[in-house]
């Protein structure tokens, strides 16, 4: 069985369904829709198993269909959470990216949530608006969130019974003591641990009040193997992983915990070990080390603690200029760069890979999608080749460009070609940018980013052997 929502309140009312589910037994299989890494993160401690990113626009529907069909394998249910409102995506003309498109690409119902806060008999007009758009789309149904009493609900129930289809499911009263904590770019993080169990059972006792779970779960239809067909022949397969051939270090902890699963597991089926490691808490690299992976995350809010971590800050440093490949995104870029310049004006020593300053503002400074073709060959790909990925970023850089020893691989334009461009900066072998990339887009760039752990294996241990 399977179900996906959209609409207001999703990340709450999706981690107590969830919290429900899993209460009464069911194996759940969780997904978000959209670019996005801190739901996920969530979804994963709730559900008990690795969250899956799925996205219209920065992946093919075939790739799509063969992570559902792959990580919905031995569940008894599937939860989608969707990206913004239900049909919200890569531009306002078509259906790209949304939530909706998913749905159809999945063949899955809808389960809709619609923020009932100061509304009445509107509520049903809005409904029939959304039930209406799209002929093409399943309803498994409608929740009303944010209520304000019993009352309100059947208000609203009279109003949508009159003109509406789709079955209402139940009403989530408004309780503000559920609401997850955020900050300054968003939700706190699952790295964090904002979710004690005691959260998650209110979270799954709420869910049990308000909607009707059981009519709900008899409305759904089986899991499908949706899309089944054999992966065309430049994917990479996930299931049938390459030897070992080298060590990836993972920076991973509560400053760096933005990565695409896919990704990590397109570099292990590509033949990489992945060694997880703390910028924050240890002091030096793993060891037998022949690549560094750093994803995004928040490195502005410990910036402190990892400018005072020299020892970790020196080994990175000397790993770039003998030439390990290092890949770094986002948050893991601006730990490459010289410093870190916070909201406050402070200035924070990093590992000074490239020669900028990263400069963080109160402001968001980019976001939306990338298509990035890489101009020269890297430790990513080669000349030619395209892959897409997402910018989301509260900083930029001074002093870009300046250093001479730098070069640009990237050519990345905007979704909507508006001049901005995007850069990917190499010194040595190593790569950083603020693009998050997908590498189901362009699997060939975990063959890649593999092939270069494996050169300098081979080319370190020669060293280490010579007379």
């Amino acid at each position: 069985m399977a179900a996906t929502h959209s609409g207001a309140g999703k990340t709450t009312l999706t981690l107590g369904l969830m919290a429900a589910l899993r209460r009464r037994g069911l194996a759940v299989a969780p997904f978000k829709v959209g670019p996005d890494f801190i739901d996920p993160g969530h979804h994963t401690v709730v559900a008990g198993r690795e969250s899956r990113n799925l996205d219209g626009w920065m992946l093919d529907r075939a790739a799509n269909q063969a992570i559902f069909q792959r990580h919905t394998q031995g569940c008894d249910v599937a939860v989608v959470e969707g990206v913004m409102g239900l049909f919200d995506g890569f531009s306002g003309t078509d259906e790209a990216g949304s939530t909706a498109q998913m749905a159809k690409w999945l063949d899955l119902p809808v389960l809709l949530v619609v923020n009932a806060a100061s509304m009445a008999r509107s509520a049903a007009a809005l409904v029939q608006g959304f039930e209406r758009f799209d002929p093409g789309l399943r309803f498994a149904g409608l929740v009303f969130n944010n209520l304000g009493s019993d009352t309100h609900l059947r208000y609203l129930k009279d109003a949508v019974d009159a003109c509406v289809k789709m079955p209402l499911m139940g009403g989530l009263l408004r309780n503000d003591q559920l609401e997850m904590p955020e900050r300054h770019l968003g939700l706190t993080t699952a790295d964090d641990r904002p979710l004690t169990e005691k959260q998650l059972d209110r979270l799954a006792d709420h869910i049990e009040a308000g909607l009707e779970l059981d009519r709900l779960l008899e409305t759904l239809p089986e899991i499908r193997a949706a899309g089944e067909r054999p992966l065309p022949a430049d994917r990479l397969s996930v299931d049938r992983a390459a030897p070992v051939r080298a060590r990836l270090g993972i920076a991973r902890d509560r400053a760096f915990c933005f990565y695409y699963t896919d990704n990590l597991d397109l570099l292990a089926a590509a033949g990489l070990e992945l060694v997880p490691f703390s910028p924050l808490e240890d002091r030096h690299l793993p060891e037998d080390l022949d690549g560094i992976y750093i994803g995004g995350g928040y490195p502005e809010l410990h910036a402190e603690r990892l400018s005072q971590n020299q020892g970790m800050r020196e080994a990175i440093y000397r790993s770039s200029r003998k030439g390990m490949p290092i890949y770094a995104e986002c948050g893991g870029f601006m730990y490459l760069c010289r410093d870190l310049r916070d909201t406050e004006n402070r200035v924070h020593p990093m590992c000074n890979c490239f020669a900028f300053r990263s400069r963080m503002h109160t402001r968001l400074r980019t976001l939306g999608y990338r298509e990035v073709c890489f101009e020269r060959d890297s430790i990513l790909g080669k000349t030619g080749q395209v892959v897409r990925g997402h910018e989301f970023h509260y900083s930029d850089l001074d002093d870009a460009d300046s250093d001479r020893e730098t070069i640009s691989v990237y050519s990345a334009a905007s979704r909507r070609n508006d001049g901005r461009k995007s850069k990917g900066y190499l010194v040595n072998r190593t790569l950083g940018s603020y693009i998050h990339l997908h590498f189901q887009s362009l699997p060939a760039c975990a063959r890649s980013f593999a092939d270069a752990c494996r050169k300098y294996r081979k080319s370190r241990r020669a060293a280490d052997e010579a007379p």
